[in-house]
């Protein structure tokens, strides 16, 4: 059978993505994957540290320095979505020959559904049977299962629910190959990702592209991501004899593999909390990591030398790591655990891409069987050797090495036949900066309404005049420049202090905020000057400044909303629909203003000022979202009402958009719990300890991915 690239559609339940955050993101973003290195430590011949066993060799404390990402700018948080499911269709494309069957879904960052293999019949990947978004990605929703390609910064990429450009392109064997590819906007560089299924073969053949067109250096970073089936026996291999363990502790250990504190870690399922453990694959060692079942089948992944660092992430077998998974899926789906491959040994890192520079590589994905009774035997060295011989036999390295150098003379052919369309943010920047990146065509005809402001903008000097306010930001240097020489305005200079707050110019940035105020803005910039003072510290001025947006916000949803009506009533056409979208807009406004409100409005002991900002959202808005239901059980515990705020949670609530790591349902729940314990009394230890003994939490609300 002739390797085949062709359309088709998947159906699933799924959760609708929403519409993106229309503020933008101006926090620093959350640091669950961030190393808590201590200030004290000193970078000595050993590496960096005292402890032997925290000591971090000097190449990776510097690539743990090096450009940590400080802003989600200029991207937008995607925390629209909520957990009713529905039947939904979505465009896919298959990629198949004889022995192998992948499905990919273009529109959600290239996700690798499916990896198929016919001749055993067997699904080697985990098949999240549902699309559930969940917070997990740097700008928000993520939903688990199949094979991920994570660019950007350390986490999952902004584009992991983002549509990628496809097309059909000329592959190296003379068959065909599906090209990906797009423009990463945290870190401004285009990538491709190109796959192919030689003729009988069983490995899915991946290349990867990194380039940066820019003359300044970049930080780079890239995981591809690996959702595996997780079983009582599955057991993850790899060649190493240790491995750096992460956990939501933020500390980063050198520790022994497979056994650590008398029990094996190898196998998922025998630790209780969600853990990484980046494996330490000696120099020279052939890069791969495998998952097997109990009968030593499963899935490997190796790579030409490029693509250094192994991972295994796990969720453990605990209530926490359980819920987690039931989170992201439905009832009876099955666990999951991750292997993963990146650029650098820990996914702490990141490295320096010259301007003008590019990364490339190649990745192999297929099945592999070894003995059950070597793979799960005592002896970790011949386990290793067992899946590391049964690799060499059905893919030897040399084979990789050479598909690499005959897949490279291809990443520059140009796309046969366009099968998806991404964004226009590359077309914009191609028009911009003029660059040439053969391969990866950022058409013209691609660019959209968010991106039309910001063309008018480069080409005339200002934004369209009368037009509305630009809701996505852009914030790089040239496009700061332009923002500066264009005329001033409520428009202009809400924007520019966006670019000049990335740039870390703050006070800049509070001006520029200052004058859009002054020239007739709406808001939004009451909005940023609120985040630009709870950054610096000054909660009180924040929440003075929170509470006039919500209060501006709520006042031009209801204008909107009237003119919306008289709309409807006079049969208004293109008026109404105008009229109806503008209402809904600032809804959008108002719901994310008081989400972000809240919380600093209680931290200055302000709660009657929350529960008023919470009383301008309409019933329909608040009461059906788990967030704001939260919200609501912590001002009336504020407000002294630790009955009401727990009859909140004995009600019932999902916080869809609840982050990975976050711990504010238990911190809640614990928190009514001491109110109802101590009364109008101080809040003691004993207080704690009885509150924790008479009011255990629900697992429902069992979330902490650490020990308590």
């Amino acid at each position: 059978m002739a390797t085949r690239v062709r359309r088709t559609t998947l159906t699933l339940p799924a959760a609708p993505l929403g519409p993106d955050n229309p503020l933008p993101a101006l926090r620093p973003p959350r640091d669950a994957h961030r190393a808590a290195i201590e200030p004290a430590a000193k970078e000595d011949a050993g590496g960096v540290g005292t402890d032997p066993d925290a000591a971090l060799p000097a190449d990776m404390a510097r690539g743990i320095a090096y450009e940590p990402l400080r802003s989600l700018l200029p991207v937008r948080r995607r925390d629209g979505y909520g957990r009713q499911r529905s039947l939904t269709t979505f465009d896919a494309i298959v990629i198949e020959n004889d022995r192998l069957r992948a499905t990919v879904l273009p529109g959600l960052g290239g996700r690798v559904y499916s990896l198929h293999h016919k001749p055993t019949d067997r699904e080697l990947l985990h098949r999240n049977p549902v699309l559930q978004p969940a917070d997990f990605a740097l700008n928000g929703a993520w939903f688990s299962g199949g094979i991920e390609w994570n660019i950007g910064a350390t986490g999952h990429s902004a584009l992991t629910c983002a549509p990628l450009h496809a097309a059909r392109v000329p592959a190296p064997d003379g068959g065909t190959m599906l090209r990906l590819w797009e423009w990463e906007r945290l870190r401004d560089l285009p990538f491709q990702v190109d796959l192919w299924l030689p003729a009988d073969s069983d490995f899915l053949y991946v290349g990867v592209r990194v380039r940066n067109p820019h003359l300044h250096a970049a930080p780079v970073y890239w995981w591809s991501n690996i959702a595996v089936p997780e079983g009582p026996a599955t057991r993850v291999l790899a060649p190493a004899e240790k491995a750096w363990h992460f956990g939501y502790e933020r500390s980063l250990r050198r520790v022994p593999v497979p056994v650590r504190d008398g029990v094996d870690r190898t196998y998922p399922l025998n630790s209780e909390f969600p853990a990484d453990y980046f494996y330490e694959i000696p120099d020279g060692a052939r890069r791969w990591i495998a998952s097997l079942d109990g009968e030593g089948h499963g899935l490997v992944h190796t790579s030409t030398d490029t693509l250094r660092g192994r991972k295994l992430f796990l969720w453990g077998a605990g209530r926490a790591g359980r819920r987690w998974q039931e989170w992201l899926t439905e009832p009876g789906a099955g666990g999951y655990a991750e292997i993963q491959a990146g650029l650098a040994r820990t996914q702490l890192e990141h490295l320096r891409l010259e301007g003008g520079g590019e990364l490339s590589w190649l990745e192999a994905y297929g099945p592999l069987a070894a003995d059950p009774a070597t793979v799960h035997g005592a002896d970790w060295a011949a386990a290793r050797a067992e899946a590391g011989s049964r690799l060499a036999a059905a893919l030897p390295r040399t084979e990789v090495d050479a598909a690499y150098a005959a897949w490279r003379p291809y990443a520059d052919a140009e796309p046969k036949e366009r099968l998806a369309t991404g964004s226009g943010w590359g077309a914009l920047e191609r028009a911009r900066g003029d660059y040439d990146l053969p391969g990866t065509p950022f058409e013209e005809d691609t660019l959209g309404e968010e991106q039309r402001p910001w063309l008018e903008l480069l080409h005339t000097g200002d934004f369209p005049a009368g037009g509305p306010v630009p809701a996505a930001p852009l914030v790089s240097r040239p496009w700061r420049d332009l923002l500066e020489c264009a005329h001033p305005g409520p428009v202009t200079d809400y924007h520019l202090g966006i670019a000049q707050w990335h740039a870390g110019d703050r006070a800049q940035a509070v001006r520029s905020w200052e004058r859009a105020l002054t020239r007739g803005a709406d808001c939004r910039p009451l909005y940023c000057l609120a985040e630009a003072e709870w950054v610096a510290g000054e909660t009180e001025r924040a929440a003075e400044l929170y509470t006039q947006a919500c209060r501006c916000a709520s006042l031009a949803r209801t204008e909107a909303a009237g003119a919306a009506l008289r709309a409807r009533t006079e049969r208004g056409g293109h008026g109404q629909r105008q009229a109806e979208e503008e209402a809904q807009g600032w809804g959008a406004v108002l719901r994310a203003l008081v989400r972000q409100a809240v919380p600093v409005l209680l931290a200055a002991g302000r709660a009657g000022d929350a529960a008023d900002a919470l009383a301008q959202l309409p019933p329909a808005d608040r009461i059906p979202h788990g967030r704001f239901e939260l919200l609501t059980a912590q001002v009336m515990c504020a407000l002294g009402d630790a009955r009401g705020a727990r009859a909140v949670f004995d009600r019932g609530f999902e916080v869809a958009d609840l982050r990975e790591s976050e711990e504010t349902i238990s911190d809640t729940w614990y928190a009514i719990a001491e109110r109802l314990v101590a009364g109008d009394g101080p809040v003691t230890d004993a207080v704690r300890e009885t509150a924790r003994a008479e009011h255990p939490l629900p697992g429902r609300y069992e979330f902490r991915m650490r020990p308590v």
